[in-house]
C-alpha cells in the first residue's frame, strides 16, 4: 500500500484575524488520508489574531516569525519550522472545499517532476467566475508579461469548465501553492527582496530551469478574496509589481534572451507610465518609476549576490509560455480570454 506523503497547510497571516476567523473553519475541516497539520505563521501582527487562533482553533499551529518581512522572507522564515513532504502555502482569505487536497496530491504523486501544482481559483464574492490571483494556472508571454487561464490582465472569465484540463503552466499561484518541501529549499526558497508579488513566478520559473515540471490540478476548487493586503489599483502594489517583475527577467532569463526582452520592456512600460499620467493617474506612473529607480539599484548592489547554479534556458523551453505579446493581442486585437489569445499546442 502507497504511503501518502505528509502534508503542511501554512497560512501567512499578518492582521488578519478577520479573515482567519471566516476561513480557518474550512481548512481545519479539510479531508486527507495521510498526515495533515495545520499551521498558522504570524508576521508580527498586533490585531491579536494570534491569541485568537489559539483560543478558538488549539489543534492549530502557531509559528511567530518575529517581524513582518512580507510573504517571501515570511514563509522562508515559518517553512524552516516545518516539517512535510508537500507544504501548501495558502493566503490568510481563502475558503477551500473539505476534499480539495487528495486530487493535487494525487497528481503530484503520479510523477516526481510535478514540484509545484495549484488548484482552481474561484472568487469568493463571484463563485462562478474565475479568480484573479491565478484561476486556472499561470502563463507568461515572450516579454515577461504574467497572465492565467481564465484571467487576463484585469478580465477574468466565468468557469464554464473551459480549462478543466490539468496540465503544465509557468506559474502556480502563490495564494494556494502546493510544493515539495525538497524541491522549495533546492532551488533556494523565494527570494526574500521581493517582500511581496512575483514571487511565487521567480520560484517556479526556477523550478522549471531545474527541469521540474509546474501543474494545473482542476479537480480540485478554492474560493479566494484577493487584495488582502493590498487591494487591486493601489500603486504600492504596481510598485511590487514593476520592480519585482524586472528584477524576476534580469535572474532568469537566459543571457542570449536578456538584452531584446529588456528593451522592450521598458519602451512598453515607459507607454504604460505615459497612459497613467494622461488617465488622471500621476501616483500609478511615479509608482512605475520608482519601480525602475529601485531595480537600477538592486542591479549595483543585489544581483551580484546570486548565487546561480541553476541553468538557464531559454523562454521557448519552457512550460506555459505564450509565443506572442500578450499586451498586444488585448489591446489591439481585442483578445480578452486564453481561449482566444492562442491555441496553445497540448502538452
Amino acid at each position: 500500500m502507497t504511503v501518502l506523503p505528509s502534508v503542511a497547510v501554512v497560512i501567512l497571516n499578518w492582521n488578519g484575524k478577520a479573515f482567519l476567523e471566516r476561513f480557518l473553519p474550512s481548512v481545519c475541516a479539510s479531508v486527507y488520508d495521510g498526515n495533515l497539520e495545520i499551521y498558522v505563521a504570524d508576521n508580527a501582527s498586533s490585531d491579536n489574531s494570534v491569541a485568537f487562533t489559539e483560543s478558538a482553533f488549539p489543534q492549530v499551529k502557531i509559528i511567530r516569525n518575529p517581524t513582518n518581512s512580507g510573504f517571501a522572507g515570511g514563509y522562508n522564515e515559518a517553512l524552516q519550522h516545518v516539517k512535510a513532504d508537500i507544504y501548501v502555502l495558502l493566503n490568510q482569505d481563502v475558503e477551500v472545499e473539505p476534499g480539495w487536497i487528495p486530487p493535487v496530491v494525487a497528481q503530484m504523486q503520479a510523477d516526481e517532476r510535478i514540484a509545484a501544482c495549484q488548484p482552481k481559483l474561484r472568487a469568493y464574492h463571484d463563485r462562478e467566475s474565475f479568480e484573479y490571483a491565478g484561476a486556472a494556472g499561470g502563463w507568461m508571454d515572450i516579454l515577461g508579461y504574467t497572465f492565467c487561464r481564465g484571467r487576463i490582465l484585469y478580465t477574468t472569465e466565468e468557469d464554464k469548465g473551459q480549462y478543466d484540463n490539468p496540465q503544465d503552466i509557468f506559474w502556480a499561484t502563490g495564494a494556494a501553492l502546493f510544493i515539495r518541501s525538497s524541491a522549495f529549499w533546492e532551488v533556494g526558497g523565494f527570494d526574500p527582496y521581493f517582500f511581496a508579488h512575483m514571487e511565487e513566478v521567480d520560484l517556479c520559473w526556477r523550478l522549471q530551469r531545474a527541469d521540474y515540471r509546474i501543474c494545473f490540478c482542476p479537480s480540485a476548487v478554492v474560493y479566494h478574496v484577493g487584495g488582502g493586503s493590498l487591494p487591486q489599483g493601489n500603486p504600492r502594489k504596481l510598485y511590487l509589481n514593476f520592480r519585482n517583475n524586472l528584477i524576476m527577467l534580469c535572474k532568469n532569463l537566459h543571457f542570449g534572451e536578456q538584452w531584446i526582452i529588456l528593451t522592450q520592456r521598458h519602451v512598453l512600460d515607459l507607454m504604460a507610465a505615459i497612459k497613467s499620467l494622461v488617465s488622471g493617474k500621476p501616483k500609478d506612473m511615479m509608482a512605475i518609476f520608482r519601480a525602475y529607480r529601485d531595480y537600477y539599484r538592486w542591479r549595483r548592489t543585489e544581483e551580484k549576490n546570486i548565487r546561480d547554479t541553476i541553468p538557464r534556458k531559454r523562454l521557448f523551453d519552457l512550460n506555459g509560455v505564450f509565443h506572442g505579446i500578450m499586451i498586444w493581442r488585448y489591446y489591439f486585437l481585442n483578445k480578452r480570454t486564453f481561449s482566444t489569445l492562442w491555441h496553445p499546442k497540448k502538452k
